[in-house]
């Protein structure tokens, strides 16, 4: 039999999971991460997992592998020493950003450094126009003199080549990189037109100086990794979640890590839509709360909302506007600083806060036993009783109790006067409320009507807050898919390989004809399947999507406006009626007979679907009514203390209900069902409880 492992390396946990190809089976594993080399977790759960299942590494074909490395190194600033080559008299863009206030009445705002410090930037003399002239001639001599000295007084690592209007006429750019490469082979460059070649030039700039200050870190990641697996046989492919939602081969992924800034939790909104197409539940928000952060998704149509820019690194109680902004195309998710390592403490106001700073996995909760002093969520959650302290992990890792009493009677009870159970219900309340808040602001921009919708709650911690969440939301249902602990994992099984290009052309549609319109095009869908073709996909099992962002020329800003599947000409006479139909539905009013622009031109390349579907058998799940109730545990709901009746969520039969309060435990998560709710296992083992939210 052959088989495929998803391993999707978190915070806290890295995740595993089995998929038997020929037999629709799945085996799925969960241990620490290793901070300080997180190829190690990977190779060694990748050895239990194979071991633990009597499966040989020459059986695996593929391995798909998310991880957040990208983004932690740019939050915590553990990138390379980055030097930068601007157009002469643009060095100061990186600090100006875009003059713009996130918070208009905090006099005491803070943004995020730049990546690059400014003695690490040169001028060039060179400059390319808006339309791609040559306004002035390269100086190549200067750009090779000042990478000389960046070297030399520097010490860097990488570089960013980022020139005015490079998206218009990358020719500058290109061949100051070409130079810099062959001259100065240790050095990894990025040209910030090869990265990204759209307009506005900070969010260009940045994205490709993040490319270049996460390039070599991620490629030596890679190199252990791959030798790491070469090591133990491994002789299939190995594919690299991005944010999109698709995989790349490791070359393509070594050459944009920028693309990766949320590899790992894109696969789990994937896994949640695929979940939804298979229930007929269509509309969704997906919410997956691991060991550092949770993360909400929206999935309309059974597809999930996706952008094309996003920010990392925000300094500001998450508020968009005070983070790094980054072009690039990616699963349209918000971030919430809570997860079950969220530190509680008592704020300046002597006020509880819960998050967004994290225990991680050294010393992780006090609870781990591994050192950790700070009260954390997790700790909440096991002197509540939700958690099981002798079946954490299926019972490999020890929790202990005390220790978690300890760190919340001495940081949070003792401060607040409060007695140790409801400091524990405060910490699980305000993370509840914090992430229902999160969503809601979330939903409401994006026009989303969750009452109407399903939830589904996945990740190590999200099964334990998931019905409250639902509850403070009036969310009627919320499904806790078999293997919810490690479902990004399990999503990285079920993303295919793909490529999005998008490209800067200013074009009023009454200027184009149709020859025009596709050929800009041609070049763009070239290039896009030309990194499917290098991973051996062939052109047959390709599909490709087409969409320009638009606008009413004179604005600043533009929409997405998706072509229909086939030839991009058949679309043409088109443009006019799809651009008002769109604009219509986002703004409830169009100006017919306005001329509209063309900002920019995108293609997305996919290969074939996995064929991974939601009905796979869990090893080890055998239903027995015998044996499903595993006991009864005291947990507590507000000041109410119950005598829960605890389920093997592995034993349970199709068709069982559930009513609560009480607690279904997997290996990898727990489900909390609260007082008044009810829960069923349907065909394929999922649990979908069901809400009275009027």
């Amino acid at each position: 039999m052959s088989y495929r492992i998803g391993v999707d390396i978190g915070g806290t946990f890295t995740d595993f999971a089995l998929y038997g190809a020929d037999g629709g089976t799945m085996a799925i594993h969960k241990q620490l991460t290793t901070p300080t080399d997180p190829s190690l977790s990977v190779l060694q759960g990748i050895a239990a997992l194979l071991d633990r299942n009597d499966v040989a590494m020459d059986q695996i074909e593929v391995i798909a592998h998310g991880t957040t490395l990208v983004t932690n190194a740019v939050i915590e600033r553990r990138g390379a020493k980055t030097g930068m080559l601007v157009t002469e008299g643009f060095m100061d863009i990186p600090d100006m950003r875009l003059e713009q206030r996130y918070d208009l009445f905090d006099l005491r705002l803070v943004f995020p450094s730049a990546l690059v410090a400014r003695p690490a930037r040169r001028e060039i003399a060179e400059r390319v126009t808006f339309d791609g002239s040559v306004a002035t001639t390269l100086n190549e001599d200067k750009a090779r003199a000042a990478i000389a000295e960046l070297i030399e007084t520097e010490a860097i690592e990488a570089l960013a080549v980022c020139f005015l209007h490079a998206y218009a006429n990358p020719t500058h750019e290109q061949a100051v990189a070409e130079l810099a490469r062959a001259e100065f082979p240790d050095l990894y460059v990025t040209a910030s037109a090869d990265v990204v070649p759209t307009m506005r030039e900070y969010e260009r700039w940045t994205t490709a100086c993040i490319n270049a200050y996460t390039q070599p870190m991620f490629d030596r990641y890679l190199g252990r990794l791959e030798s790491g697996l070469a090591a133990q046989g491994f002789s299939g492919k190995l594919f690299i979640m991005t944010s999109s939602g698709g995989v790349l081969a490791p070359d393509a992924a070594r050459q944009f890590p920028v693309r990766m800034l949320e590899s790992g939790p894109a696969a789990g909104v994937l896994m949640s839509a695929l979940h939804g197409r298979t229930l007929d539940l269509p509309e969704l928000l997906s919410f997956d709360m691991g060991g550092t952060t949770a993360k909400g998704a929206l999935v309309r149509g059974g597809a999930p909302l996706r952008k094309y820019d996003m920010e990392v690194a925000r300094v500001h109680d998450f508020k968009r506007g005070s983070g790094l902004p980054v072009i690039t195309p990616a699963i349209d998710m918000i971030e919430i600083g809570a997860g079950g390592g969220s530190i509680a403490e008592i704020d300046e106001r002597g006020l509880l806060r819960v998050g967004p700073r994290s225990a991680g996995a050294d010393p992780g909760p006090a609870c781990y036993g591994a050192g950790g002093k700070s009260a954390t969520l997790t700790d909440a959650n096991l002197v509540l009783g939700y958690l099981d302290p002798a079946h954490f992990l299926g019972g490999e890792m020890a929790l202990d109790v005390k220790a978690a009493k300890r760190a919340i009677a001495e940081t949070v009870a003792e401060p607040l006067e409060l007695d140790l159970t409801r400091a524990a219900w405060g910490i699980h309340e305000i993370i509840n409320e914090d992430v229902a808040r999160a969503f809601r602001i979330h939903a409401s921009e994006r026009g989303f009507d969750y009452r109407q919708s399903s939830m589904v709650a996945f990740g190590g911690s999200g099964p334990l807050h998931a019905m409250a969440v639902a509850r403070i939301l009036k969310i009627p249902r919320v499904v806790f898919p078999i293997g919810a602990g490690v479902m990004s994992a399990l999503g990285l099984l079920a993303s295919p390989l793909a490529f999005e290009l998008s490209r800067s052309r200013l074009a009023v549609i009454d200027d184009l004809d149709r020859e025009g319109f596709t050929a800009t095009f041609a070049p763009l869908i070239e290039e896009a399947t030309g990194f499917l073709r290098r991973a051996d996909i062939d052109a047959a099992d390709m599909s490709v999507r087409c969409s320009l962002d638009m606008r009413y020329y004179g604005q600043g800003r533009e929409i997405e406006i998706i072509l229909p599947d086939g030839d991009p000409a058949a679309a043409f006479d088109r443009l006019t009626a799809l651009f008002e139909a769109r604009y219509s539905t986002l703004f409830s009013v169009s100006t017919p007979g306005a001329p509209l622009e063309i900002v920019n031109w995108k293609v997305e390349a996919t290969g074939p679907d996995t064929g991974l579907q939601s009905g796979y058998r869990m090893v080890g799940n055998v239903p027995s009514a015998e044996t499903a109730r595993k006991g009864t545990r005291r947990a507590w709901f507000g000041e109410t203390a119950h005598d829960c009746p605890v389920y093997d969520r592995y034993t349970l039969n199709a068709g069982t209900a559930i009513e609560g309060p009480a607690l279904v435990e997997e290996r990898e998560s727990t489900c909390v069902i609260g007082p008044g709710e009810t829960a069923r296992v349907d065909d394929a083992g999922n649990l979908i409880a069901e809400l009275e939210t009027a």
